[in-house]
């Protein structure tokens, strides 16, 4: 038997408590996290007539952060998952990207996003509050697929199965366990993988939600200053999102808990920003900054690491935690999430049935189906993932550089270079949800 913690852990559950337990709690796949990838996983295995339950710590949606810049492949995948009418609604769709050094105060680059193709058709980018984006993921699955307050603090081997013990005492038998709990994943951890590693740097972002309508052009502006880099772009008529990532001192961690010091702190090393773009910073409410360190996964992890096991595996930030220099980790857990549920649905299409020693048969014939369905997703999604994880990094590197050659060559050479990476990493279409295609 194999736990993610100390077996003393499970102390206060007896034997036959828990039989019962496993008893009157079997589920086919448990999915860990209603987050992005977790629920788009869900939604993706619902589509497809397969039933999932997502065990979520919190009592309710966790949304953490205010919005994400969702790319053309994130909107290939929302529309394979049916939502996407739903989504495009209510938010601006980005015409273009502009860059400017608050250095030398001169714009750097200019990309259109308007009437632009790649091999995969047309682009289209809109900022998307998360909450939005959750709740419209939510809001289609059946009722009872989310249990919340469902924390995960254990796994066990069973025969097939595995065993989910949740914080309450609550165990859980499944077929298939899903690992869709961020960064700092248990599941993660049980197949072997490490810590996600701190880049150095750390990002404040913010949204400023307003009582009327803004002026702001549909562009995804960005500005680089010396160490830092901030971008602000619309999402709908009366809210702006905006980020600032820089690589922080000692002394200046300290700011990372006060959002009063997070705002001074941010307009003073935005003083050259545009002033009627700065504002929507100005007109942020305190409660609306939030502060976290960008951590990653160093690609030759998911090289040589386990992306799945039997019939465990990871998605989304459990995966592959990236740098969100090109806006790309929440765009690439939804990808995750058809391709997921593309291959375990072809995994459930045969159904076990009949005496009890082909019952046994069958079981044992199913664990290699889903087995083989995860190794197919792992395989599907890995170089993509670390494609992205290392590009990521690379391009926050240049954008984000400190020293005057970097600056230098940033400003004058690779600006548009860098801003290129934006639309060539999105020019990506995961497949729909035709069953197996």
């Amino acid at each position: 038997m194999g736990f993610t913690k100390d077996k003393a852990e499970l102390d206060g559950i007896n034997a036959s408590d828990r039989d019962i337990r496993m008893e009157s709690l079997v589920e086919d796949i448990v999915i860990v996290g209603a987050g992005i990838s977790g629920l788009a996983t869900s939604l993706g295995l619902h589509r497809l007539g397969v039933r999932s339950l997502v065990l979520e710590s919190w009592n309710s949606l966790r949304v953490t952060g205010f919005a994400l810049t969702t790319w053309t492949n994130a909107w290939k995948a929302l529309d394979a998952l049916g939502i996407g009418y739903i989504l495009r609604q209510n938010h601006l769709q980005i015409c273009g990207n502009v860059t400017t050094s608050l250095i030398t105060g001169q714009q750097t680059s200019k990309t259109s996003f308007i009437n632009t193709t790649g091999k995969h058709g047309g682009h289209e980018i809109r900022c998307v509050l998360r909450q939005v984006m959750l709740e419209a993921l939510a809001n289609e699955l059946p009722s009872g697929t989310i249990r919340f307050s469902s924390k995960l603090v254990a796994i066990e081997e069973s025969g097939f199965s595995k065993l989910v013990h949740l914080a309450d005492g609550t165990v859980i038998k499944t077929k298939v366990l899903l690992g869709c709990d961020g960064v700092n994943s248990i599941v993660a951890k049980w197949l072997g993988f490490k810590r996600a590693s701190s880049s150095g740097r750390s990002a404040i972002r913010g949204c400023a939600t307003l009582t009327s309508r803004h002026d702001l052009e549909p562009k995804f502006m960005q500005f680089f200053g010396k160490g830092f880099r901030s971008a602000v772009i619309p999402c709908d008529d009366k809210t702006v999102y905006w980020a600032f990532t820089w690589t922080p001192a000692a002394q200046e961690k300290k700011i990372e808990d006060n959002p009063c010091k997070m705002k001074q702190y941010v307009l003073e090393k935005l003083e050259n920003m545009p002033s009627h773009i700065r504002a929507f910073i100005e007109k942020t409410d305190l409660n609306h900054f939030i502060s976290s360190p960008l951590r990653y996964r160093h690609p030759w992890e998911l090289v040589m690491g386990n992306i799945s096991k039997g019939n465990v595996c990871v998605t989304g930030d459990a995966f592959h935690p990236m740098t969100p220099d090109i806006g790309q980790g929440g765009c690439c857990a939804l990808e995750d999430g058809v391709v997921l549920a593309r291959c375990l649905a072809e995994a459930f299409s045969a159904k076990a049935g009949g005496d009890m020693e082909k019952k046994k048969d069958e079981e044992k014939e199913e664990y290699k189906r889903i087995e083989a369905s995860l190794k197919k997703f792992a395989q599907e999604r890995r170089w993509r993932s670390i494609t992205l994880i290392f590009i990521s990094y690379v391009v926050g590197f240049f954008q984000e550089g400190e020293s005057k050659w970097v600056s230098f060559l940033r400003d004058k050479f690779l600006s548009a270079f860098l801003a290129g990476f934006l639309l060539k990493m999105s020019d990506f279409d995961c497949g729909n949800l035709s069953k197996y295609s």
